[in-house]
């Protein structure tokens, strides 16, 4: 639809809506579906994803790195895993240097995370809430 350039307001705006609404009816539009949600890992990837994250984040030197265990998302037993594997990927570093210390990170998190089931366990200080029975 092609509106002469003194069409008024109104007019245009009529004819962009309809072509709006023309579009969305079945067969005008893309009518296939919508990707599924992706699914979140097991608790391994998601420990490994997380502890190897904040590792290369302070082989990095990130401002971010500082925060504590609770901030960064970690229960008691991933916050191990993470200084532990830290400690490892440094040394490395100094022998191999920043690319080997961050691929270190990424594997020894992963093993590590796997041995222990996604480190799961919650921190020393957790209590069962008042309303549970």
């Amino acid at each position: 639809m092609r509106l002469p350039p003194h069409a008024p307001a109104g007019t245009a705006l009529a004819a962009v809506l309809t072509a709006g609404a023309l579009a969305s009816l079945s067969g005008c539009a893309d009518d296939s579906p919508a990707p599924a949600p992706e699914r979140p890992g097991t608790a391994v990837d998601i420990c490994a994803d997380l502890v190897a994250y904040w590792v290369k984040e302070a082989l990095n030197g990130s401002k971010w790195a500082g925060l504590d265990w609770e901030q960064k998302g970690l229960s008691n037993e991933q916050l191990k895993i993470h200084d532990e594997v830290l400690t490892s990927a440094r040394a490395k570093e100094r022998q191999e240097g920043r690319e080997a210390a961050l691929a270190f990170a990424d594997q020894e998190t992963r093993r590590r995370c796997a041995a222990a089931d996604g480190a799961t366990g919650s921190s020393e200080n957790w209590q069962t809430p008042r309303n549970a029975p």
